[in-house]
């Protein structure tokens, strides 16, 4: 194994815990996750399948694709971050939007569609920081890793 697959499965395998802490937090700590949680989960398992593939593909075409999906998750994780603390607003289908202006009907219907978990709160985190936030500061750190590997040959 080459320098470069080494520093390919470690930045792999920060994904992996980052998706198996993900995991434990839902099934294990009862915290379902709201749409933009698991839209940063994709990101994750597509720097997986890179990190794997480059045992066996061009390493250095894995690493840019490793890269792109680590910046890809920790923007997510930025835009998510800011959704909770009301920097901007998130999709409409998982932040509220309030109330005014709606009839009864209008809000009966709001009511009845709404999802299960919202984005725009936060269930959980240390030392003030969400988790999503933590997902942007370990996704930058292991997009650092995913550069490196890149840049090594």
């Amino acid at each position: 194994m080459t320098p470069q697959q080494r520093l390919i499965l470690v930045a792999a395998a920060g994904s992996a815990a980052l998706m198996l802490g993900a995991l434990a937090f839902q099934h294990l700590g009862g915290m379902a996750p709201c749409k933009l949680c698991l839209w940063q989960r994709w990101p994750h398992v597509i720097a997986i399948a890179f990190g794997l593939a480059a045992l066996v593909a061009v390493p250095r075409l894995m690493a840019l694709g490793g890269l792109i999906a680590a910046l890809a998750t920790a923007a997510l994780g930025g835009y998510h971050t800011g959704v909770e603390r009301g920097w901007w607003e998130g999709p409409t289908t998982c932040t509220s939007t309030g109330a005014s202006g709606l009839s009864a009907d209008q809000l009966f219907e709001q009511i009845m569609v709404a999802p299960m978990v919202r984005c725009d709160e936060v269930p959980w985190e240390m030392f003030t920081l969400s988790m999503a936030s933590w997902n942007m500061l370990a996704s930058l750190g292991l997009a650092v890793l995913w550069g490196l590997a890149l840049r090594r040959r």
